[in-house]
């Protein structure tokens, strides 16, 4: 059985666990399996860095319940030990999500993933301001839904040795394990801005803060107790359908850089498991597009910290617009849609060019737009046919300028016939461009379309 890490609420220090978990337990050679729950693309980074493995999201929003069962089950084999982080509070869920009947807030929550997976949960606990109180706040935690089973928690921001004989003894009649003790000069600063964390390619002493991680995971947790509940049960195989790998492969150009990086690991999988071939490149530093491409995927990211040094790259911009304009399919999702226009502001204001294939401008904006969409399409793209329902998330600070009469989808909020508006772009040319990040684990139908598009660049380039 494995762990999952839960909090009280965000900010209470899961990432930090789970880190210094991952860093420690790697210092002992041991093969480890991460997984984050939710839509979040940084935090995997950060995980992948430590653990060399590629980390999973858990997200039954994005794919299905029966999805999660299988890619947890699927990448815990031939590992020794899994971990999942949860997201924020142990309940927070969406609304009427699922067929929960006692608590229909919980869908996707930690708490819902944790009896999803029959996971046992460790409950991240920040004491800086609490002495008996703690004790309230783990017996709520720990009986308000019975279905869930909480092993022991890890009190954070422990002040002194008094602070922590005081939690102590609020928490021994509760008979809960205290498996982790952090205390507040513990804390180990990982630099963030506008949209999290500062993703893992632009911090270059990293290095050093994972060994500091791991010091600390070594010191801080009572692994005797802790390595037990980390241990995964025996492989046990996990059914599921095959997918037909074409013979012909299919060059498919993934922008991957500092300005562009949220990618989820299943979707670029489910390409090569498809019959593409990835190939990674960089806007930011190549002078010209990889050789002999049918298609292109342009991720989210921050286009808008690396504005200038794209800008600057003329023969790049040059060359994805003729190849988009001569038909190459190509995906943009977020911060690559916001590289398809014809230009970024900033937050300062000033304005850089683009690749110019949409006719709009994208803005930084003061307030972050975030959430899980139903989306249905109001034209062909790439990716969907006219009327298929998508469910996506959205997570950024910029908007765009104007609008397109042809909107490629007509959003809603999740599980709601609340109208948000339409959005995204494909015109008259194979271009699927949107804000909304899509996870494909549950949709294969998804990617096969893509690359039956770019089959045909690939039949037209080789009748040549």
């Amino acid at each position: 059985m494995s762990l999952i890490i839960a909090g009280t609420s965000s900010g209470v220090g899961k990432t930090t666990v789970t880190l210094s978990l991952l860093a420690s337990l790697c210092r002992r050679r041991v093969r480890v399996q991460s997984f984050k729950v939710g839509p979040d693309y940084i935090d995997p980074m950060f995980h992948r860095y430590v653990t060399g493995r590629p980390c999973r999201n858990l997200d039954p929003v994005l794919t299905s319940e029966t999805y999660v069962q299988q890619c947890f089950a699927n990448h815990l084999q031939g590992v020794d030990y899994g971990l999942v982080e949860g997201v924020m509070g142990l309940f927070d869920g969406v609304p009427g999500g699922g067929q929960d009947q006692q608590f229909p807030n919980h869908f996707a929550s930690t708490a819902h993933i944790a009896r999803l997976l029959n996971l046992l949960i460790l409950l991240v606990i920040d004491c800086s301001r609490l002495s008996g109180s703690v004790a309230a706040i783990a017996h709520g935690y720990g009986t308000l839904d019975p279905r869930i089973n909480i092993a022991g928690v890890v009190l954070n921001r422990v002040g002194s040795d008094r602070h922590l004989s005081l939690l102590e003894n609020a928490l021994e009649p509760l008979n809960l394990p205290i498996l982790g003790v952090l205390r507040r000069h513990h804390n180990i600063e990982i630099p963030d801005r506008h949209l999290g964390l500062i993703p893992t390619d632009e911090l270059p002493q990293l290095d050093t803060v994972i060994e500091q991680l791991a010091d600390l995971g070594d010191s801080c947790f009572d692994w005797e107790k802790l390595l037990p509940l980390l241990r995964k049960e025996k492989d046990i195989t996990n059914p599921q359908s095959k997918i037909q790998n074409p013979k012909s492969k299919i060059r498919i150009a993934i922008a991957r850089d500092r300005a562009f990086n949220f990618y989820y690991q299943d979707n670029l999988d489910l390409l090569q498991q498809l019959g593409a071939e990835l190939v990674y490149w960089s806007p930011l530093q190549d002078t010209e597009l990889p050789a002999n491409i049918q298609g292109m995927y342009f991720g989210g990211g921050f286009p808008e910290i690396f504005a200038p040094q794209l800008a600057a790259n003329t023969n790049v911009r040059e060359a994805i617009k003729t190849a988009i304009l001569a038909g190459m399919p190509t995906i943009a999702e977020c911060g690559g849609l916001m590289y398809l226009c014809q230009g970024i502001v900033d937050f300062e204001g000033k304005s850089w060019s683009m690749v110019g294939i949409l006719p709009s401008i994208s803005r930084m904006e003061k307030y972050l737009t975030l959430g899980y969409r139903r989306a249905i399409a109001l034209e062909d793209s790439p990716l969907v046919s006219v009327g298929t329902t998508i469910y996506g998330h959205e997570f950024h600070r910029s908007s765009l300028v104007s609008t397109t009469d042809k909107a490629l989808l007509q959003t809603y909020r999740y599980n709601s016939e609340e109208t948000i508006g339409n959005e995204g772009w494909t015109s008259h040319l194979p271009i699927h461009a949107s804000y909304i990040h899509l996870h494909w684990g549950a949709r294969p139908e998804i990617p096969r379309r893509f690359l039956s598009y770019c089959r045909v660049i690939a039949l037209r380039a080789s009748n040549k």
